[in-house]
């Protein structure tokens, strides 16, 4: 009986640490993300993931499996980008997602569009598209707010219009090809310059 009750107790142990461990790892490393962030990713990204320069993308409140996955890519060459290849060469997996975890939690700060005008096209083609050219709706996908969908599709809301501009290029050249379906290339493709702008510029003043 005693044998029982004690091979009951070290499997309701072995459960519970299982559990603990499940739950660990699906919250990463919150103590060694920070350090990183203040760290490495401080000078470009700010330690909160608020960044300042307009080149350089916001990570604040993103969608944690899109920073996880867009870190391995940088990792594997699927997306290539020198800098950041430097920066992601040492970190292991459990970096990269407990990365995505810390800056996906950090409160974003509210963007601004400059040029009003040129938000207001934009909100016309996030929201609607351009159906005579076959470019579908931003909002389709992230979301009428940019929030995004977890883990399908990033957060745009307050992003630097520079680097989404930078980013819609890159798609429509092939030069960033980390996209799965190729989806993202597809539709930067039948967007002009001009439609390329304007979205930028609306998105940089979502919140």
């Amino acid at each position: 009986m005693k044998q029982t009750v004690a091979m009951v107790a070290i499997a309701g142990a072995m459960v519970a640490s299982s559990a603990l461990a499940e739950e660990t790892a699906a919250k990463g490393d919150p103590a060694k993300a920070q350090q990183i962030a203040t760290t490495v990713c401080v000078a470009c990204h700010a330690a909160d993931g608020n960044s300042v320069v307009a080149a350089n993308p916001k990570l604040a409140g993103q969608i944690p499996e899109y920073i996880n996955k867009q870190l391995a890519d940088f990792k594997s060459g699927a997306r290539v980008n020198p800098i950041m290849a430097g920066m992601v060469a040492t970190l292991s997996p459990e970096d990269m997602k407990s990365l995505g975890v810390y800056f996906g939690a950090q409160k974003p700060a509210p963007g601004n569009a400059k040029d009003k005008n040129l938000a207001a096209a934009g909100q016309k083609l996030y929201k609607g598209g351009n159906q005579a050219s076959g470019v579908p709706a931003c909002a389709a996908c992230h979301g009428p707010s940019g929030a995004g969908i977890p883990v399908q599709f990033p957060r745009l809301a307050g992003q630097h219009a520079e680097y989404v501009l930078t980013q819609l290029k890159s798609f429509w050249s092939g030069e960033r090809a980390n996209d799965g379906a190729k989806m993202m290339r597809v539709i930067a493709s039948k967007m002009t310059d001009q439609e390329m702008k304007a979205v930028a510029e609306y998105i940089s003043g979502l919140n």
